[in-house]
């Protein structure tokens, strides 16, 4: 099966004349179901609709949008597989070197805030045709949001998009809902009743039995609010008791519908079965090709969701908390397809999701009522409800070695260590220690103080540490050397200067080095970007610290790379600041040597104190600034 039509002449040689859709994309155009436009153009082809797809148009010309001419049905507009401000820019908003979405790896392809400016070009395109956006971009921008870049709050990417509907999370059952209704004849503006989507009504057509969010307003000028806004959003965020949320945008009412069911694990199957190319369109050949579908050309998708809900991350407002996966058999059909790709080595490099090692819901109770309001199933300990089991997941993974031309099955996305340890069968560890690892795990533990990993809606470190304790015992066992990589961040919120130093010192008894340290990146939508801004906890309403200063955010960040030499000077004076300059020195128990500045500064300090003593002894070797002996007169008033 070809690729989508990209030009006029790929529609000719299908006898297309116009197109039912045609897909705006930020990233090149990659037809692989790792994308989510490959995901989305190939379902609606399955359901008989046709659709072209143009990548990455030049936004600086109106025209770039008609190269397809004007669909049919609608335009279908996404920034791609991640933020474009995220994509363009890192945590310091400096613009980034590469793109690895973009043809070559090359930055400066798409604009920034994609959505906003193609949604808008379609739009002066052709105002009569339906604009409908989808991705992570608008996904996680659906509400009044606030926007890390321009340091504001802005409101619902809808305002700025002029679409009329936001397809939000995994756009497959809304998708061709939408589609048929369109195709059916029904206008756009009528279709109001779909889950899993947002639009903008006059605030007389609001739908009864809303729960409703602060407006657009209260929320710019209220932090509070904003973090109670939040708080809804995400309580409501769940397929079985999610309720329809409104926000008021001015003169408008933001609506969004409840959550989209997720795909049965036949839907996923048929998703993952349809005919992708697998590769970038040819037309990048030339650039050096699309640096993205390198990490993924071999790998497997096996589930959807996530119930870890770090507070970090975007998956929950996104994917969801519900864990679906599909079928056994369809995981092993795509890795024998892999086996027969140009390329293929002998090497599956994933098999995995947003959590490699979920392959169900955390307990039975969540598929009837839902996940727990403001709860976590793993943090900050194990819910006595979770249910942990391995076998079918290690069952895949034993068919899968067994497939002929495969050498070696690695699990590259994260390993939830924190569920895992939890495992009474020690089957799946040793599985994965011995035959699944390529010399190294990454696993996530963050950091190691509570107060920040409460903060970050992660497990306390006791639950690495007994992880890390097992797994150097069954790889001593196995007789292979194999070390945990551990990711780490410095400064979310929460985290104080002594608890980036209490993280070094956890890392120096460990023996641990990072050579990567994240600085907390407040992405749109996400609880822990909600606290950033804010400064309170969304669920309390308690204070939260934040460290804003780039200052203090390069002295968290240098700490926990405290052995590197060229960061010694950064780490005296981090540790002088926060009051610990006994871990300055030689031995075990400090965390860095003294250079010569310290050194000079110390030698200085000693002689100005040794100066002060001199001067202040008198003849007769008293020193007048110890307190001396008040007199008194005899009618008992101190002599002033």
């Amino acid at each position: 099966m070809a690729f989508m039509p990209i030009s006029k002449e790929d529609m000719r040689e299908r006898g297309i004349d116009q197109l039912d859709f045609v897909y705006i994309l930020g990233d090149a155009y990659v037809d692989h179901p790792s994308f989510g436009a490959a995901i989305i153009t190939r379902l609606l082809e399955h359901h008989g609709y046709t659709v072209g797809v143009i990548a990455q148009p030049n936004w600086k010309d109106p025209k770039s949008v008609l190269r397809l001419g004007l669909p049919k049905l609608a335009w279908l507009v996404s920034a791609g597989n991640i933020d474009s401000m995220v994509a363009h820019y890192t945590v310091a908003k400096r613009p980034r070197a590469d793109d690895a979405y973009s043809a070559g790896g090359r930055n400066g392809k798409r604009p920034d805030r994609a959505a906003t400016v193609y949604c808008n070009l379609c739009r002066n395109a052709a105002p009569e045709i339906p604009v409908l956006c989808g991705g992570l971009e608008v996904s996680l921008r659906r509400f009044a949001h606030y926007d890390y870049w321009s340091n504001t709050v802005m409101p619902s990417v809808l305002a700025d998009t002029r679409a009329d509907l936001l397809m939000y999370g995994m756009g497959e059952h809304s998708m061709i809902e939408i589609a048929d209704r369109l195709a059916a004849g029904e206008d756009v503006k009528t279709i109001r009743d779909v889950r899993g989507t947002c639009y903008l009504c006059d605030p007389r057509e609001t739908p009864y039995g809303a729960v409703q969010c602060p407006s657009f307003k209260e929320v710019s000028e209220n932090k509070e609010l904003y973090a109670k806004s939040c708080r809804i959003q995400y309580d409501q965020q769940d397929e079985v008791y999610g309720k329809t949320i409104i926000q008021r945008h001015g003169d408008k009412m933001l609506v969004q519908n409840p959550p989209a069911l997720s795909l049965t694990t036949a839907e996923l199957d048929e998703v993952y079965s349809l005919p992708y190319e697998r590769a970038y369109h040819p037309c990048y050949e030339k650039e050096g090709g699309v640096p993205s579908i390198e990490e993924v050309r071999f790998s497997v998708t096996h589930n959807r969701g996530c119930f870890g809900f770090c507070n970090f991350c975007s998956i929950a407002l996104h994917q969801g908390r519900r864990v679906t996966v599909r079928s056994e058999e369809s995981v092993l059909e795509e890795a024998r397809k892999l086996t027969e790709m140009e390329g293929f080595k002998g090497y599956i490099h994933d098999v995995g999701g947003p959590t490699a090692n979920f392959r169900g819901p955390s307990c039975e109770k969540q598929l009837k009522y839902g996940l727990c309001k403001g709860k976590k199933c793993l943090a900050p300990s194990p819910c006595k409800n979770l249910h942990v089991d391995h076998t079918e997941y290690l069952h895949i993974l034993r068919e899968m070695r067994k497939i002929p031309k495969i050498k070696k099955v690695f699990i590259r996305s994260g390993i939830r260590y924190d569920y895992l340890i939890e495992d009474k069968d020690e089957a799946f560890m040793r599985e994965l220690i011995e035959y699944h690892i390529s010399g190294q795990l990454k696993v996530a533990p963050e950091h190691c103080s509570a107060a920040v990993l409460d903060k970050m809606g992660k497990p306390h470190i006791e639950a690495y540490k007994r992880f890390q304790k097992k797994f150097y015992e069954i790889t001593g066992q196995k007789g292979k050397e194999q070390y945990l990589v551990p990711y780490l961040m410095s400064s979310h919120p929460g985290s104080a200067l002594k608890d980036a130093v209490e993280l070094a010192m956890f890392l120096k008894e460990n023996h641990i080095h990072p050579e990567q340290v994240q600085d907390f990146y407040p992405t749109p939508g996400t609880l822990s970007t909600c606290m950033f801004y804010t400064g309170f906890d969304p669920y309390t309403l308690e204070p939260v610290y934040v460290a804003k200063k780039p200052e203090e955010k390069a002295m968290q960040r240098v700490l926990l790379q405290y052995y590197k030499p060229e960061n010694q000077r950064r780490v005296i004076e981090a540790l002088c600041k926060a009051g610990r300059e006994d871990l300055i020195g030689n031995g075990a128990g400090k965390l860095v040597r003294p250079d010569s500045v310290y050194l000079k500064m110390q030698r200085e300090k000693q002689a100005k104190r040794g100066e002060r003593n001199a001067r202040g002894r008198n003849a007769n070797g008293r020193n007048p600034a110890a307190k001396t002996p008040q007199r008194v007169k005899p009618n008992g008033r101190k002599k002033r």
